[in-house]
């Protein structure tokens, strides 16, 4: 008489990869910057056109740039401009911590874990400052 003893292979998970993605799967706080500092260099690529010709309408003449001022008083034209501000700086100071990383300091969890929150720890300040300054405020 043998016994034979079944054992269980376990069941197939399937992955809904739709929009909630980063709601279903908790992704540590270093993928969160990684993929933010994705975004944010995405978005600067993307709003270059419109950062140069800003740049151009402050630098041509008195008339362009009193228009510059008046189109920069838009409350949306404001907001992006702070949205832009925010992606500069979320990119620079990750891409500081990708630099050091890529040196070999601090790749352990602890560190890395520290290192992405001072990411978020000097950019939201710095952010905040900006839109305190951009609106207004100081």
């Amino acid at each position: 008489m043998s016994t034979f003893t079944a054992t269980k292979r376990p069941r197939r998970v399937y992955r809904n990869l739709q929009f909630p993605l980063l709601l279903t799967y908790r992704l540590p706080l270093a993928g969160v910057v990684s993929i933010m500092h994705r975004i944010s260099g995405a978005l600067l690529f993307l709003a270059l056109p419109f950062l140069l010709w800003l740049f151009d309408l402050s630098l041509t003449s008195e008339l362009s740039f009193e228009r510059l001022r008046g189109l920069t008083s838009n409350f949306l034209v404001k907001l992006t401009l702070l949205l832009l501000i925010w992606s500069f700086l979320h990119h620079l100071i990750a891409g500081v911590r990708y630099l050091v990383l890529d040196l070999h300091i601090g790749l352990g969890l602890k560190s890395s874990r520290s290192s992405a929150m001072a990411v978020y720890a000097i950019s939201l300040p710095l952010t905040l400052l900006a839109a305190l300054r951009l609106f207004g405020a100081i």
